[in-house]
């Protein structure tokens, strides 16, 4: 139904469109800090001076950082993996920006590594695998809460989600 809204009107709908897109595309790029994408090199988040710059919240991809920005749940400053160590699909560490992470953490002004990586597998190989290699610096490591979320009911939850959730229990 877009496409054919587009078709039907192409000077005034998909020409300016496309012409957006080419410019968003030779304006945006990522940073070379923390792998945001943004019109500026350090992006407005790397370059914030009111961010705590002690806590670094390490996530997937760009999108998990955006989400976590729209809910604004954290003031510290982020990295972008870019995606999360995968045996299947064949992506291990070099595949991803842990080298640029460890050398961050290593210039000694960050105090706190959040993971804020996926519930999977595969997030949850990949924060086994960043805790051991961000354990030698001294660096506090912590990770998100998993389990039960507000509004969940436990007869509709996966055995995995309710594990996570009992194992993480806290006092009342």
């Amino acid at each position: 139904r877009a496409a054919l809204k587009l078709l039907q009107d192409p000077g005034g709908l998909m020409l300016p469109l496309a012409q957006a897109l080419r410019e968003t595309a030779e304006a945006v790029r990522p940073c070379r800090i923390c792998g945001n994408l943004d019109t500026q090199d350090p992006c407005r988040i790397c370059t914030d001076p009111t961010r705590e710059q002690e806590v670094l919240c390490v996530v997937e991809g760009v999108s998990d950082l955006w989400a976590l920005e729209r809910a604004h749940v954290h003031r510290g400053l982020y990295h972008v993996l870019g995606g999360v160590l995968s045996a299947l699909a064949g992506v291990g560490p070099g595949d991803l920006r842990i080298t640029a992470l460890l050398e961050r953490v290593g210039a000694g002004e960050v105090r706190e590594v959040i993971l804020a990586l996926p519930a999977t597998v595969d997030g949850a190989t990949t924060a086994h695998y960043l805790t051991d290699r961000l354990r030698p610096t001294g660096v506090t490591v912590t990770q998100l809460a998993q389990g039960v979320p507000m509004g969940g009911a436990l007869d509709v939850m996966d055995d995995g989600t309710l594990a996570a959730a009992l194992k993480a229990r806290r006092p009342a």
